[in-house]
């Protein structure tokens, strides 16, 4: 959790005078996530008072954010409760605050759920379909920017750091994750614009129903059944092993498939997902935690977690046939 860029009060009011969103109220950092630096605010103007989050952008480059905040507005404007950047009296949803790109959006009611039970899990695959039906016409090209070719980049700066079973387990899966991407099977995979990250604790539950969909900023191109695995693996997983609680897995992908069913194609991917969706978050998570940056405040994530995850896919991939009550 991290909080990487200090904003007066002072500052910020000038900041805003670009907005017509009256006089600031109030100013709290935010200690959740480990990319970027978030505010809540809030501001009052003829008695009436609006929240926002306040974000600024630590790593991302200036001329990939309007990827994200663009396709934030485009899910946002079809029906997907999710962040939706506010612009300036220009029009723009995209400025600059302490030397750093930063963005105001609508703040979203609701809490993350540390325990979920299958009902959420359902509402969890019935969003996620959704969400990826709604991302087939929007315009923007970027690709996952935490995906395969940043995977063979990042690997062998990890290397020295590894035991030596970790370190041929990691080879031996990014080895098999770079052929199977080059299969025709891969190519033939639907793909848009997927969040990429939807965590536990990137969706806002607001009584028993989803309240918002939030951090978009690893979002990218990349196949719709590979984001169904990112999503799946926190999801459905006992934590402590890593395994599938299969009761919750079935849920979730019952529920995606009423909204969309699967291709054959992507049934057959399913387990090489899997495991893809664990090596990503194994290594980002080693690289966060052997290669960090300096922060106000800062806890990385254990990367023991993805590696038990990755582990139990490798040992026991789950297909469809496996799953009851899976379609």
């Amino acid at each position: 959790m991290a909080v990487f860029t200090a904003v007066s009060q002072p500052d910020l009011e000038h900041w805003l005078k670009r907005f017509d969103l009256g006089r600031l109220v109030f100013l709290e950092g935010i200690t959740a996530g480990i990319e970027n630096t978030n505010y809540k605010i809030a501001t009052e103007r003829d008695g009436v008072t609006r929240r926002f989050v306040l974000t600024l952008f630590e790593r991302l480059a200036h001329d990939q954010l309007p990827f994200y905040l663009g396709l934030m507005r485009h899910l946002a404007h079809a029906g997907i409760p999710c962040p939706n950047p506010i612009a300036d009296r220009e029009g723009a949803i995209l400025g600059w605050l302490a030397n750093k790109p930063a963005t105001l959006v609508t703040w979203l009611d609701g809490r993350d759920l540390v325990h979920p039970d299958p009902a959420a899990c359902a509402q969890i695959g019935a969003m996620l379909a959704r969400m990826h039906l709604a991302a087939r016409n929007y315009g923007g090209t970027l690709p996952n920017l935490r995906g395969l070719a940043w995977w063979q980049q990042t690997v062998p700066r990890l290397e020295e750091f590894l035991a030596p079973q970790q370190r041929s387990v990691l080879l031996d899966e990014l080895a098999f994750q770079t052929a199977h991407a080059a299969s025709h099977e891969d190519e033939r995979l639907p793909r848009s614009a997927v969040h990429a990250d939807l965590f536990r604790n990137n969706v806002l539950f607001d009584g028993d129903r989803v309240g918002g969909v939030i951090d978009f900023y690893f979002a990218g191109v990349d196949t719709w059944i590979f984001d169904l695995a990112v999503t799946a693996n926190d999801w459905c997983i006992e934590t402590e092993s890593g395994e599938w609680d299969a009761t919750r897995l079935a849920a979730l992908l019952a529920a995606y498939e009423s909204v969309r069913p699967l291709a054959p194609v992507e049934r057959l991917a399913w387990p090489a997902a899997q495991r893809a969706g664990a090596l990503r978050f194994w290594i980002s998570r080693l690289f966060d935690y052997y290669l960090p940056r300096p922060a106000k405040v800062v806890v990385p994530h254990d990367p023991g977690h993805f590696e038990r995850i990755l582990l139990a896919r490798r040992r026991a991939p789950h297909r469809f046939a496996d799953l009851p009550h899976a379609h």
